[in-house]
């Protein structure tokens, strides 16, 4: 293994929870095994990303009730392919070369899972998106 995937998979997080056995299926276990712990690793740089997000459309994020909010995080990734993409890079950039050689040959269906698993992460965290208050 060369020198940055080992750097790479040193720093990240380890999930006790991400179960995976001989039942699994691939797609599953590259999603417990590389997307949970490399999503969660980038879990503030993503929330940072779509407040930088919510900035650039007018704040509307804003003036939504919880619910709103929700709603509003699933739709704009789901239909902004750009903000998409992006948050896709900030992930796949933290694969090792191996992995990235498993994601491609499934790449579709592994993006559902991941843009899926960040909809929930931000949708866990709606606390955190709150308007930054200056003192």
């Amino acid at each position: 293994m060369d020198t940055r995937s080992s750097h790479l998979l040193k720093i990240r997080p380890t999930l006790r929870s991400a179960k995976v056995d001989s039942y699994t299926s691939d797609e599953e276990y590259f999603q417990n095994v590389t997307l949970r712990p490399v999503i969660k690793f980038q879990n503030f740089l993503l929330l940072e990303a779509f407040k930088n997000y919510i900035r650039k459309h007018k704040d509307k994020f804003y003036e939504l009730n919880t619910e709103g909010r929700l709603k509003y995080i699933e739709k704009s990734i789901q239909k902004d392919i750009k903000f998409r993409n992006a948050l896709k890079g900030m992930i796949i950039g933290q694969f090792t070369v191996e992995e990235y050689q498993v994601y491609i040959e499934n790449s579709s269906a592994l993006n559902k899972r991941m843009m899926n698993m960040v909809i929930e992460r931000l949708k866990d965290q709606v606390q955190l998106l709150e308007r930054e208050v200056l003192v």
